[in-house]
């Protein structure tokens, strides 16, 4: 694929992206993410970043935005900040009522991410430096939580800062991972299997 929109359509027509994550995509560029890895940018494929960490792939990326049903207006708890695209790809889902708070505990990242979303201008993305592996209580309770790295166990103690129907999305698991979205609703969690993935290990300490 040559072109943004050209991977959007991609998506699209695969289902893996829905019209409004789709919308978000083709106003958010990811060849503005992905440093000198620029060549591979429209590839439905992981790349490279800093620190020895990949951005994911699109499909990936859209699967999980749009399983999670981020709406207007929502405040979102992004783990892993990474380059800054899906973070990008939030602040155009919540739109400029919503709220981003984003953690990543690489400073190298937090700077490359930073970077990359001052193209954009957004003001309703909030930056932390620090270790998300458990959350982020400061700004809690959130509509949405999303893990851009892979817990070991479902995140029991992250799940408590989601509002009364919240959701959670997650890559669970040490050798073997799985997609997991986890809905509160009427008291209760339900817990839904979205298939296996691979991404890098959360740094849980």
């Amino acid at each position: 694929m040559q072109s943004n929109e050209e991977l959007v359509a991609y998506l699209v027509s695969h289902g893996f992206a829905d019209k409004r994550v789709a919308k978000a995509m083709l106003e958010i560029d990811r060849k503005n993410f992905v440093g000198e890895m620029q060549a591979y940018a429209y590839e439905d494929a992981p790349i490279p970043i800093l620190s020895g960490q990949t951005t994911s792939a699109p499909s990936v990326i859209a699967i999980m935005l749009k399983s999670l049903d981020i709406r207007y207006g929502m405040k979102v708890l992004e783990i892993g900040t990474g380059s800054g695209y899906q973070t990008a790809l939030i602040a155009k889902l919540v739109g400029s009522k919503g709220r981003v708070i984003t953690i990543e505990r690489s400073e190298a990242l937090y700077n490359f991410a930073k970077s990359n979303l001052a193209k954009y201008g957004f003001k309703n993305i909030a930056q932390v430096l620090g270790n998300g592996a458990r959350g982020y209580k400061k700004k809690a309770p959130y509509d949405r939580i999303i893990y851009s790295a892979a817990a070991r166990t479902v995140p029991l103690e992250t799940l408590q800062q989601l509002k009364k129907n919240g959701a959670l999305i997650a890559p669970v698991g040490s050798f073997s991972q799985e997609l997991l979205l986890v809905k509160k609703a009427n008291g209760r969690e339900l817990q839904y299997d979205l298939g296996p993935v691979v991404f890098s290990a959360l740094e849980e300490d």
